[in-house]
């Protein structure tokens, strides 16, 4: 399927679709809180150590990065690849490819049920390092790569025994890379969903994903009723698709996005642009264009240890984006921390 500059609306395609999202993005004054990658600001991203404790401090949704391995099994790593997030340079040295990587899809999941994972690194001359130095230490605690359904179980489980009705935002990490590989990755995290009996929880489930086209086939040729959220990246960074990131944010790329998604996955620095000369934020007109289309904004990553340049604390982050802008929900590591100043106005 070829990209298509359409300028139909959803309102025209999906009606009952457009009502949804229009009733999502009408829902501002209760922005959700999702853990990105679970309470990742303080457990190693992605262990059910994070999960579980994002859901103790009111995460809305917890999200779920998903990628295949070699046998087929979802799991969930934010990567394609194994090596900045577990020990697989130690437990399997021979196994990376020609680029030096250590792709999951070429690991089957015994093989991934033996590594370690640790807190996300970055090799350089001096070895391998902390990305966020004072996060959980790298070298300390026993954390595993969970499966999908390994972990929506686990989230069912907290949510009966904490009386609580906690939400999914599952990403498709490069389809077309597996496709490539002949893994059908749609399908295969629809069939866990139908297992876990959250196939059909529109009010309970998010799906994202950087390719429009994989979007569009969940919702045309998979039908699935579970509301899309196309996430916008920058065109250099190298995402898994074909689709042009910066019409996506114009207004036929909006309407485009309107046809077959129900809310947008913004940077938020496409949002946010700066300070002008006065110390005034500078700031787009992204999340007023999308919501005017019924599309509900969530924008990523909201981190207090990596603020934008122009703030000097995380509460001020929050204001602008939830309080002037009034988004309909934001990713961040620490979900506490937005929680707190959600339910303290």
């Amino acid at each position: 399927m070829t990209h298509e500059r359409t300028s139909n609306r959803a309102g025209i395609l999906f009606p009952a679709l457009f009502v949804w999202a229009l009733a999502v993005s009408s829902a501002a004054a209760s922005p959700l809180v999702i853990a990105h990658r679970g309470a990742s600001g303080y457990l190693p991203e992605h262990t059910l150590a994070a999960k579980a404790m994002a859901h103790a401090m009111g995460a809305d949704y917890l999200e779920q990065d998903v990628v295949l391995t070699r046998d087929g099994e979802p799991i969930v790593l934010h990567d394609v690849y194994l090596e900045a997030t577990t020990d697989v340079e130690q437990r399997f040295p021979d196994r990376a490819r020609a680029d030096g990587r250590f792709y999951a899809i070429d690991f089957t999941l015994a093989e991934v049920r033996q590594l370690s994972v640790h807190e996300r690194t970055t090799s350089g001359e001096a070895g391998a390092s902390a990305v966020y130095p004072r996060r959980f230490p790298v070298q300390s605690g026993t954390f595993t790569v969970p499966t999908l359904e390994e972990e929506i179980r686990f989230i069912a489980g907290m949510d009966r025994s904490r009386g609580t009705h906690t939400g999914l935002y599952i990403e498709l990490k490069a389809p077309r890379l597996h496709q490539a590989a002949g893994h059908d990755m749609p399908r295969a995290i629809l069939d866990v969903l139908e297992r876990t009996g959250y196939a059909d929880r529109k009010d309970q489930v998010f799906l994202q994903c950087f390719d429009d086209q994989t979007l569009r086939a969940l919702r045309e040729d998979y039908k699935t009723p579970l509301p899309l959220i196309q996430l916008i990246g920058e065109n250099d960074w190298g995402e898994d698709s074909a689709v042009d990131y910066d019409y996506l944010r114009s207004e036929a790329g909006l309407d485009y996005i309107a046809s077959y998604a129900q809310g947008i996955g913004p940077w938020l620095m496409q949002i946010y642009r700066g300070r002008d000369e006065s110390g005034a934020a500078i700031t787009s007109d992204l999340v007023a264009r999308a919501q005017a289309r019924g599309l509900a904004v969530h924008p990523y990553t909201f981190r207090a240890d990596q603020l934008p340049e122009g703030f000097s604390d995380f509460d001020s982050l929050l204001a602008l984006f939830l309080d002037e802008l009034k988004v309909d929900g934001l990713f961040t590591d620490f979900p506490d921390l937005a929680r707190r100043f959600i339910d303290g106005h």
